[in-house]
């Protein structure tokens, strides 16, 4: 009995012994890194085009007096558009992102002018048009902008040649003017690096906006002379446009990795 206490006691001794020298040998393992955090403070420039709609609350006056003529109605159109732009942003607070921008739009968003009293129509072209406001964003993912902006905004519309209800000329027109007004919007913005390709700096995003300028009264004017007629439009405008462009950010070369 003796020596099989003493054998099974050495056995023991041998193998906790092994066991000692395994857990030493293993190799030591750091902790992970943190994960990776996007940095989206910085200088950005952006292109792209759309569509929209244009509505306008029209009614003719007197040229002389002001004095309304018809009633209000509402009169619209739509058409496509250009844009580029240029904006800087700011994170702040882990997932918000505050920045200025501006933009010019170009193309053709049509909308009806009409003279109901001699039977005339014709259709304006919003050619041009400018922004610049603010916009703050939250950050749904790392890469993904969730944002609403609003701010200040002019409008070139192009001249108007009126014709009859047969489509025949009438010898007046409008000429074109400027409006400006304000406007509001929203839109999501994220990253180019999707199924598994990396495009540094790359971003797209899709935009809604409503833009409102002011109320103005522009004589029909003869095309003989370019003289002012007894009648004149008196009109405001809302426009309302879906765009998406592609965007460049000059300081994302990739998430940075926090330090430990």
């Amino acid at each position: 009995m003796k020596k099989t206490l003493l054998a099974l006691t050495a056995v023991a001794a041998m193998t906790g012994s092994a066991s000692a020298a395994d857990l030493a040998a293993r190799p030591y393992v750091k902790a992970p890194a943190p994960a990776p955090v996007a940095n989206w403070t910085g200088f950005y420039v952006f292109g792209g085009g759309g569509g929209g709609l244009s509505n306008a609350d029209q009614s003719l006056v007197d040229t002389a007096t002001g004095i309304p003529l018809t009633i209000t109605q509402r009169q619209g159109g739509s058409g496509w558009f250009g844009t580029v732009g240029a904006g800087y942003d700011w994170q702040f607070s882990g997932t918000w992102v505050a920045g200025v921008f501006a933009d010019g739009q170009f193309g053709s968003i049509r909308s009806t002018i009409q003279d109901p009293i001699f039977n005339l129509t014709g259709s304006q072209k919003l050619e041009t048009s400018w922004a610049a406001g603010i916009r703050l964003g939250w950050l749904v993912a790392p890469n993904v902008l969730s944002y609403v902006n609003g701010g200040y905004s002019g409008a070139h519309f192009g001249r108007t040649n009126l014709t009859d209800l047969a489509g025949v000329p009438a010898g007046v027109h409008l000429n074109g003017y400027d409006r400006h007004g304000w406007f509001v919007g929203g839109g999501v913005e994220n990253s180019l690096n999707i199924f598994g390709i990396a495009s540094p700096g790359w971003f797209m995003k899709t935009e809604y906006r409503s833009a409102f300028y002011d109320q103005k009264t522009q004589s029909i004017n003869t095309d003989i002379g370019d003289l002012p007629t007894i009648n004149s439009v008196r009109a405001n405008s809302w426009n309302q446009t879906i765009s998406t462009s592609l965007v460049y950010r000059f300081n994302w070369t990739g998430p940075a990795v926090g330090r430990y």
